[in-house]
C-alpha cells in the first residue's frame, strides 16, 4: 500500500468512527464538540486526499469526492458560522449524515473489492450482497436522520 493510500485510508476510517460518534450525539442531543471537529476535518481530508490519486477522466470516485465537498461547505457553515441556529441545525444534521453515508458507502464498495471473502460474494459489484449492504446503510442513515432531526436540539449558550 502506497504512503498516500495508507494516509487516505486511515483518515477515512477516523472520519467514519468519529462520524458514528457524532451521529450518536444527534440521537442523544449531545454536540460532541471534539468528535465533531475531528469528523469535519477528517471528512474534508478524505475527499481532498482522494483527488491526489492518479486518474484519467471523470470516475465515480471523483464525482463522490466533488459531491462530498459541495455538501461539506454548507454543513461546516451550519456548525461553525451559524452555530446550528434555526434552519442551520437541520442543514448540519442532514449534511453530516449524508457525508457519513458517502464515507460508509465507499467503505462498503472498497471492502467488497479488496477483501477476498467479500469479493467472492460480489466479484462484479452488482450482486445482491453488496446491494443489500448499501440498502441497509441507506435505511440506517435515513432512520438515524429522522430521529436526529427530532431529538438533536442542543443549546449553544456559552458555546
Amino acid at each position: 500500500m502506497s504512503g498516500i493510500l495508507l494516509i487516505h485510508v486511515v483518515i477515512s476510517l477516523v472520519a467514519i468512527i468519529s462520524g458514528i460518534v457524532v451521529a450518536y450525539g444527534f440521537l442523544t442531543a449531545d454536540r460532541h464538540n471534539r468528535s465533531t471537529l475531528v469528523y469535519m476535518l477528517t471528512t474534508a481530508l478524505t475527499s481532498l486526499t482522494g483527488f491526489l490519486f492518479p486518474f484519467h477522466g471523470v470516475t465515480p470516485a471523483i464525482i463522490v469526492g466533488i459531491i462530498c465537498l459541495l455538501i461539506f461547505i454548507p454543513t461546516a457553515l451550519a456548525r461553525y458560522t451559524f452555530h446550528l441556529a434555526g434552519l442551520w441545525r437541520a442543514v448540519f444534521v442532514i449534511g453530516a449524515l449524508v457525508l457519513l453515508f458517502f464515507n460508509c458507502l465507499v467503505l462498503i464498495i472498497q471492502s467488497f473489492q479488496k477483501i477476498p471473502a467479500l469479493n467472492a460474494l460480489a466479484p462484479t459489484g452488482n450482486e445482491p450482497p453488496i446491494l443489500a449492504a448499501q440498502v441497509a446503510l441507506l435505511v440506517v442513515i435515513v432512520f438515524v436522520g429522522f430521529l436526529s432531526l427530532r431529538r438533536f436540539h442542543p443549546t449553544l449558550v456559552g458555546a
